[in-house]
């Protein structure tokens, strides 16, 4: 990755961070909210790969909970894992094909809903476990539908990198 796709990233994850918590936080559809931040990320995991993910997801993590006064580190952490598994999904298997970001977006919907109620958990806040599940549905479809556009806008501003083809030349040793 060049210094440049760098910037292009860690931009591109910033104006969604903010949007996110400024104006998509006050949206509710159907009781959800979408989620341009997440959409976002696993737009560039799948791009870039899960270094970039994890870096991505911790990154934006880190300005949505600055932004929000929430507990720090806390976003930082579930975004971090979901951008360096979709980054490996990427990398393996699910890169250049087409039901790609959409199966990777609904994938993580419910995982980053679910990381968020377990993480709450595990720290003993109070989560409202029963509302996450009631709009898990609607979330997903919500996030889908920001996929397709998201999706086209980032892989036109960073193009994917390329793989190395393996070689099926086999040579034996003696």
């Amino acid at each position: 990755m060049t210094l440049g796709d760098g910037v292009k990233a860690a931009a591109l994850l910033f104006v969604a961070a903010v949007a996110q918590v400024s104006i998509f936080s006050q949206a509710q559809v159907f009781g959800a909210v979408p989620d341009v931040l997440l959409v976002t990320l696993v737009a560039l995991s799948l791009l870039r790969g899960s270094v970039v993910g994890a870096v991505g997801g911790f990154f934006a993590g880190l300005v949505v909970d600055t932004a929000s006064l929430g507990t720090l580190g806390l976003t930082s952490l579930v975004l971090t894992l979901a951008g360096y598994w979709i980054g490996r999904y990427g990398e393996t298997t699910g890169r250049d094909r087409a039901h790609a970001p959409f199966l990777s977006v609904a994938v993580v919907t419910v995982l980053y809903q679910l990381g968020l109620l377990v993480v709450y958990f595990v720290l003993g806040e109070s989560a409202p476990g029963g509302a996450v599940v009631r709009s898990l549905v609607p979330a997903v479809v919500l996030n889908l539908i920001l996929t397709a556009p998201l999706y086209a806008l980032i892989r036109r501003l960073l193009r994917p990198v390329e793989r190395d083809e393996p070689t099926t030349e086999v040579q034996l040793l003696r």
